[in-house]
């Protein structure tokens, strides 16, 4: 699966919602979101009207080395 083009912050962070992230904290455009799903886990996200690709790409391979899955799971499971 292909990763989302045009995808604004507010956006990967409803998705992220959806494996068990929520927003703990904002520091100007920048969200931090916290999992405890599988053991704690912090990521940022930028609140940017669209994020470049690298960005989102960067983000989901954390997210998925975290929950111990592949990428083209986790997006199944994001926007799938």
């Amino acid at each position: 699966m292909r990763l989302p083009r045009d995808l604004s912050g507010d956006e990967l962070v409803r998705a992220l919602g959806r494996v068990g992230y929520v927003v703990t904290r904002q520091s100007g455009s920048h969200q931090r979101l916290t999992t405890i799903t599988g053991g704690e886990h912090h990521l940022t996200v930028p609140r940017h009207r669209a994020l470049r690709a690298g960005t989102v790409a960067g983000i989901l391979a954390d997210v998925a080395e975290h929950l111990g899955i592949e990428r083209n799971e986790l997006l199944a499971r994001l926007f799938g």
